[in-house]
């Protein structure tokens, strides 16, 4: 026997997962995305899983709320047994999800209960986790809260960004929602509750979220830079002496052990014309650096064409992001 399986999902981590789908033994009935957007200059952005939809042939459905009656009328017709969720962005009511007989499960980037939410990738990057994964569960009305049916683990690499990670893990999610799938199709599935007292949130990031707080740790400061890739991005604002400030976009940094008395954000050029900037411990070595309406270029090309000098500083975050950092 196999499902009528429908997905419901918009960005471009739910690919992998639509084309296992696609590629297994069950029925994809339909695909539910987000409406189409138009950005600057009227430019119509890609929906890659619309277009792998068409052209497998597979019916696409765009509605505004796809719990509104209307959506659940046209839902209903394609008869789908199952539900799968993948980075979809919008709340889903229970009659919604109560519209297949097998329910809706998501695809969450977390090992939950650790990192509900929108941002689960950035999250765990950002708090310096060494190890994520991928958690399959069944959806209820609580955001995340459902039941887990299974979960798999990977390392981070001590490098990776979370647009990287984002990659990894949706190809490491296919085989882990194809033997759920599996699972339920044969009635074998043994869904657990989650540890509801360890959950955590991962709220959704701004731009704001990108400027760095120079008073947290060098390690710290890493791992967020880590996480703004590719989008906010981090940055800093350089307070020219003679000039207005410059906006300095950091895309890549590294440690270094540093014991002065300098202010966090202040300038430190090595003697072997490194940038440093003082953090709240040690110091971050500046790889890249993107100003404002520039290109990327490596630190040492943009010492030779701007005058940035040792005890200038960067601004730091007026408040700490709202985000606990790992303090073992």
């Amino acid at each position: 026997m196999t499902l009528r399986v429908t997905l419901l999902g918009t960005g471009s981590f739910a690919v992998p997962t639509f084309q296992g789908l696609l590629d297994s033994a069950h029925t994809v009935v339909g695909l539910v995305t987000q409406p189409d957007k138009t950005g600057a200059g009227h430019h119509q952005h890609r929906n890659p899983l619309k277009e792998l939809a068409l052209a497998c042939n597979v019916p696409v459905f765009q509605p505004e709320k796809a719990s509104a009656p209307e959506s659940l009328e046209v839902l209903a017709r394609w008869q789908a047994d199952l539900y799968v969720v993948a980075a979809y962005g919008q709340i889903l009511s229970s009659k919604l999800l109560h519209t297949p007989r097998l329910g809706a499960i998501n695809v969450h980037a977390s090992i939950l209960p650790k990192y509900r939410g929108a941002s689960p990738i950035q999250h765990a990057v950002w708090h310096g986790e060494t190890v994520t994964g991928i958690t399959i569960f069944q959806i209820v009305r609580e955001l995340d809260a459902g039941p887990v049916l299974a979960i798999e683990r990977t390392p981070i690499g001590p490098e990776e960004t979370a647009g990287e990670l984002e990659e990894r893990l949706a190809q490491f999610a296919v085989p882990v929602l194809l033997r759920v799938v599996d699972e339920l199709d044969a009635g074998t599935a043994h869904p657990q509750e989650q540890e509801h007292t360890q959950s955590t949130y991962a709220r959704r990031l701004s731009k704001a979220d990108g400027q760095i707080d120079w008073r947290c740790t060098a390690a710290e400061i890493a791992c967020h830079v880590r996480a703004m890739q590719p989008w906010p991005k981090a940055f800093s604002i350089w307070q020219r002496p003679n000039g207005s400030p410059l906006r300095l976009l950091v895309p890549r940094v590294s440690t270094v052990s540093d014991s002065s008395n300098a202010a966090p954000g202040t300038v430190l050029i090595s003697s072997s014309g490194q940038l440093l900037i003082k953090a709240g411990q040690d110091a971050v070595l500046i790889e890249q650096l993107q100003p404002d309406g520039k290109r990327a270029m490596p630190a040492a090309e943009f010492l030779r064409g701007y005058p940035i000098q040792s005890g200038q500083t960067l601004s730091s975050r007026d408040n700490r992001p709202e985000t606990a950092f790992k303090t073992d």
